[in-house]
């Protein structure tokens, strides 16, 4: 029998027959590579068939999308987007492809720059208008020149590339801020981004991020928001937890439940639910930081089942994060399926 039908029955898990010499036994290495080829071709087809469609439940809304260009910045409102891979885009706007880091290349965020949320976004004339409380305005080039230095950055203890954006947004943000001195950088779709692997855990599906804590698409709804609402006294803004998709139309953490999302011609498919930090408790207002906010009436009703404790550990969760199993656009108004 030739190498062809040996690798064939080696496929199957079928031992290869042994050479005859006999003349009258040839038959039988033909009549095996003929099975081996027809059992081939019954796995093949089993594998290229279509998966049984699944059904679709209309589970809510969207009410708002939103992207938030530079990282811990404020969002930007949109009424439609191009949902790819890496997150939401709406021309030359990208989620979180935008970083403020230390010269060191460690990022900054609200967490540890607080202020950083009273920083505006608008886009004209190619370039991001960044403006903020005592401050002139910013016009920042969408693409920076390929002569600006690339920066090693460190993310949650990740390495990643950032090209930077040059003195004047330096020292732009140095001066707003007013703690040490800062720079800006951008990411490019040419860099390699954060693996989920080495961010989560290797049993997640492989996607890449930029500069997102952990996945491109966060999804919260509006009602998830009322209830907490209920429990506090000073009612806490959705910009304090900043999603890309909030959703009208549902229960009170009905999130919790949607494994996979179609809206629009967009497929995503949950990561994990979201665990809160201290982000939740700065004023979206203000840039100040109280520590306990919502956070702490979150803590109260929304902690993991224990079984979930070596994931989430003591963080209350809120939200859902989603990757993009299949990139394509989606828009305010559009309905929200669950895929069962």
């Amino acid at each position: 029998m030739g190498a062809a039908s040996s690798s064939a029955l080696a496929i199957l898990g079928l031992p290869a027959p042994r050479l005859l010499v006999q003349p009258r036994l040839r038959w039988l290495g033909v009549a095996a590579l003929g099975l081996a080829a027809a059992a081939l071709g019954v796995v093949a087809w089993r594998r290229a068939r279509p998966r049984r469609p699944r059904r679709l439940q209309q589970v809510g809304t969207v009410a708002k999308l939103w992207i938030y260009p530079v990282k811990s910045c404020k969002g930007v409102s949109v009424s439609a987007a191009e949902c790819t891979t890496m997150g939401l885009r709406s021309g030359h706007l990208r989620d979180r492809f935008w970083l403020v880091i230390k010269e060191d290349g460690h990022m900054v965020t609200a967490r540890q720059e607080p202020r950083l949320v009273l920083v505006s976004i608008t886009y004209e004339n190619n370039c991001l208008i960044l403006e903020a409380p005592g401050m002139d305005q910013l016009a920042l080039p969408s693409k920076q020149p390929s002569s600006n230095a690339l920066r090693d950055c460190r993310l949650f203890e990740l390495d990643i590339k950032g090209r930077d954006c040059g003195d004047e947004a330096a020292q732009w943000f140095t001066n707003f801020l007013k703690t040490e001195p800062f720079r800006l950088v951008q990411f490019e779709t040419n860099m390699t981004g954060r693996p989920s692997g080495e961010i989560l855990s290797p049993s997640v599906p492989n996607y890449e991020v930029a500069y997102p804590d952990c996945s491109p698409i966060l999804v919260l709804s509006e009602a998830s928001l009322a209830d907490l609402n209920t429990r506090l006294e000073k009612k806490a803004k959705m910009e304090c937890f900043r999603p890309n998709i909030t959703v009208t139309g549902c229960g009170p953490f009905d999130e919790d439940t949607w494994d996979e999302l179609l809206i629009g011609n967009v497929e995503l498919k949950k990561v994990m639910a979201c665990p809160r930090c201290i982000l939740t408790t700065v004023d979206p207002d203000t840039g100040v930081i109280d520590r306990k906010g919502p956070l702490e009436t979150l803590r109260s009703y929304r902690l993991c089942d224990p079984s979930e404790r070596h994931i989430y550990k003591s963080s209350p969760l809120f939200g859902s994060y989603y990757l993009v199993e299949k990139p394509g656009s989606l828009k305010v108004g559009d309905p929200v399926y669950r895929m069962v």
